[in-house]
């Protein structure tokens, strides 16, 4: 759905994993997100689906997954009811989740997932996992509410290492983030380069998260 001179298509290497991710999109998301990583991931992972709305309580294809897979079923969601990945064991974690996991995952900005979940009363009814962000976002040209936030993709990258730390993933992961690493650097390439349309001639060379430019009046560019 990109221009051919920013395909990333190239750079998609598929995985199977053992855990199946149902993305669940907002549709503003879905129709006007050019750099969405949530249709990013679902290219990286054979084992999930899309799923566009933004009430699911009456959703039938989810509805259809938590009626048959309920007891597997969980919600990526953080909170301090659920259950974090990163502090817990193994025997913990394959406890809880088990072997073959089917994960939701909101995907649109944070005021949008809140919204779906609040709306989505099956989804309020499913256990959640979460997990201690321990790394920084790479998404530098999208403002995320605080420097602990990560975008889809990230995240579920970060799930996958940790389902992998706890023996119920096998898959390969060096190359997960590598289309969404292209992306970013073709956005900051057409940025910087003066013959692009969008280069910006009195702007810093510098390219910082969008949320530090709360903090910094002086910045001249926001990216959008």
């Amino acid at each position: 759905m990109r221009p051919s001179s920013s395909c990333i298509c190239k750079h998609i290497n598929s995985i199977q994993t053992n855990a199946r991710f149902i993305i669940l999109m907002h549709p503003k998301e879905y129709r006007k997100e050019r750099n969405g990583t949530g249709h990013m991931t679902k290219l990286q992972l054979e084992n999930s689906e899309i799923i566009v709305g933004v009430d699911f309580t009456s959703n039938k294809r989810v509805n259809e997954i938590l009626n048959k897979e309920k007891s597997c079923s969980f919600l990526l969601y953080p909170g301090k009811n659920s259950f974090n990945l990163s502090v817990n064991k193994s025997s913990a974690i394959d406890s809880f989740i088990g072997e073959n996991p089917h994960i939701f995952i909101l995907d649109g900005t944070w005021p949008c997932a809140r919204k779906m979940l609040k709306l989505s009363k099956n989804l309020q009814e499913l256990k959640r996992i979460s997990f201690d962000n321990k790394i920084k976002s790479k998404f530098i040209i999208k403002q995320q509410p605080e420097s602990i936030c990560l975008s889809t993709i990230e995240s579920v990258y970060t799930v996958l290492n940790l389902l992998k730390e706890a023996d119920l993933e096998h898959c390969e992961t060096n190359s997960f983030l590598i289309p969404f690493e292209k992306m970013i650097e073709y956005q900051v390439e057409c940025i910087l380069n003066p013959n692009n349309k969008n280069y910006r001639p009195g702007s810093r060379r510098e390219i910082l998260p969008k949320n530090k430019y709360k903090q910094n009046p002086l910045i001249s560019i926001i990216f959008e």
